[in-house]
């Protein structure tokens, strides 16, 4: 396992952050999927289709969270090396702006070595649970494949939950939260608010793959008793916040969605701060 702090940052990707102490740590767990199964529409037939993290959905909260002073340790499920979605990498994204997409795509470089080493989220976490502020869960189709169903996630997201630690997902993150379904206790976050990548913008990814996933994101949370919200134009910027759970629909919302968890992340450090000395 692997930690990436404020110092982690290549020249002239943002704000100089070297003399900042740790303002804590952030668990950032990623997908290991490299590719995830759709149906074919015309003859049923179950093809792969590369996919992943997306690009803006882990750099832009990156770089929100380590120019405040946090803490990045990231993790996979089985300790994978995470991979990035190569649609993540188009310059629609980024509406032509080369700076960001260079500037984003710098900082994911510089800190390869700890994206790349991850530690699994079946063992035993060091630093323990207890020591984080809070958790990262970025977007890209590789989530539906492995973090809905990762039983070790579920224990943790359990964790922050219960200790109303911030808790940000964004775009198809957000189905990480059916895991904790596999933790006695059951569904963790029943009658929540949240966005995601919404079904409309998913059938427009399924008309141009031809081809169609076995259940969208947005299904699966309203049929858990989530409060599903999201913006009425496809791909408009839309973030929820309710209690202690972040949530972004999807790329466009990444920058927004970083502010609003950092955000969160004060908030409880204060409460905690001044829950110790009461």
């Amino acid at each position: 396992m692997s930690t990436a702090s404020s110092t982690a940052k290549p020249s002239g990707t943002h704000s100089d952050a070297n003399e900042q102490t740790s303002k804590g740590k952030v668990l950032v767990v990623l997908s290991g999927c490299h590719s995830i199964e759709l149906k074919k529409k015309q003859d049923e037939r179950v093809i792969e289709k590369e996919t992943g993290f997306f690009l803006k959905e882990l750099a832009q909260p990156m770089i929100l969270l380590l120019e405040a002073g946090y803490e990045l340790v990231f993790a996979t499920p089985e300790g994978e090396v995470p991979h990035m979605d190569p649609l993540s990498d188009s310059p629609l994204w980024f509406l032509g702006n080369w700076f960001e997409k260079n500037r984003e795509k710098a900082l994911v470089r510089h800190l390869e070595s700890d994206i790349n080493s991850p530690y699994p989220l079946s063992a035993k976490p060091t630093p323990p649970l207890c020591s984080f502020s809070g958790i990262l869960i970025p977007g890209g189709h590789g989530p539906m494949g492995d973090l809905g169903t990762d039983k070790y996630l579920g224990h943790i997201l359990t964790h922050f939950h219960t200790a109303k630690k911030p808790t940000a997902l964004i775009c198809h993150g957000p189905i990480a939260l059916l895991s904790t379904k596999l933790v006695l206790g059951g569904f963790a976050y029943k009658g929540y608010k949240a966005t995601c990548y919404s079904n409309k913008e998913e059938v427009a990814n399924e008309l141009l793959w031809a081809a169609k996933l076995e259940k969208k994101v947005e299904d699966a949370l309203r049929e858990e008793g989530v409060e599903v919200v999201t913006a009425t134009v496809p791909l408009a910027p839309m973030v929820v916040r309710d209690r202690e759970l972040i949530t972004g629909e999807g790329p466009s919302s990444a920058w927004q969605f970083g502010e609003e968890f950092v955000e969160a992340l004060r908030e409880y450090e204060a409460q905690r701060m001044a829950d110790v000395k009461a």
